[in-house]
C-alpha cells in the first residue's frame, strides 16, 4: 500500500472512530483506527501512514504527550487533532510545536476530509525530501573518519596536494581518498558531491 494514502486514527471514542474509518474510505482513501496511543505506537514507523488524526483526550497517554512520542522517530507525518471546545488551547499550542492543525468536535465531513487531503499532499513532498536526506546519511555513514576529513577539505575546493599537505599524507593516499569517497556517494566530481548534500539538506562532518 502506498503511505501517503493511508490515515491513521487515534481515538477512543469507538462510534467516532468507525465513522472516521467509513468517511475516508468513501473518498479512496485507506483509514486504519487505534483505540488508544499506546495501541499505534506498538506498531508503528514512519512508513506505514501519511497523515494522523489524533484525539487530545484519551484514558492513559493524551494526543499531545503521543505527538511528542513521534517526533523521536526519524520521520512524523502531518498530525491532526481531535479536539473537544475546552482542549482548543492545547491544540493550538500543538500547533506550535510543528502538528498540522486541528479539528473540533463535532466537526464537517467536508472540511476535516479537506484538511487530511492537505496534509496527504504536504506528506508526499516531505516525505520525499526526508527518504533523499535519509540516503545521503547512509551514505556519509559508511566514508571512514579519514575519508570525512578528505571530503571536508575538498569540499572547500582545496586540490588534492593541498589536502595531502594539509593532512601530512602523500598526494596517491589523497587520490585513494578521493575516488571512495565519490564512489560511496555515487557522484563522479567534486561539484556533484556538494550539490548532492546542499539539496539534501545535509552538513558534511
Amino acid at each position: 500500500m502506498n503511505p501517503n494514502r493511508r490515515i491513521a486514527i487515534v481515538d477512543d471514542d469507538d462510534a467516532l472512530r468507525d465513522a472516521l474509518v467509513w468517511l475516508f474510505s468513501t473518498r479512496n482513501h485507506e483509514a486504519q483506527a487505534f483505540a488508544s496511543a499506546e495501541a499505534l505506537l506498538a506498531d508503528y514507523s514512519p512508513d506505514r501512514f501519511g497523515c494522523l488524526l489524533l484525539d487530545v483526550r484519551m484514558p492513559g497517554m493524551g494526543g499531545i504527550e503521543l505527538f511528542a512520542r513521534l517526533k523521536e522517530f526519524t520521520y512524523v507525518p502531518p498530525v491532526i487533532f481531535l479536539t473537544g471546545h475546552g482542549d482548543v488551547p492545547m491544540a493550538v499550542s500543538a500547533l506550535k510545536g510543528g502538528a498540522a492543525d486541528f479539528v473540533e468536535k463535532p466537526f464537517n465531513d467536508n472540511d476535516i476530509v479537506d484538511l487530511v487531503e492537505k496534509a496527504l499532499a504536504d506528506d508526499a513532498t516531505h516525505r520525499d525530501a526526508w527518504h533523499a536526506r535519509s540516503q545521503v546519511e547512509g551514505r556519509l555513514a559508511a566514508l571512514t573518519p579519514r575519508e570525512r576529513e578528505v571530503m571536508k577539505l575538498i569540499l572547500t575546493g582545496r586540490l588534492n596536494k593541498q589536502i595531502a599537505d594539509d593532512l601530512s599524507i602523500s598526494m596517491k593516499t589523497v587520490e585513494v581518498h578521493r575516488a571512495r569517497i565519490l564512489e560511496k556517494m555515487h557522484v563522479k566530481t567534486a561539484m556533484e558531491l556538494a550539490a548532492l548534500l546542499r539539496d539534501a539538506g545535509v552538513e558534511a562532518q
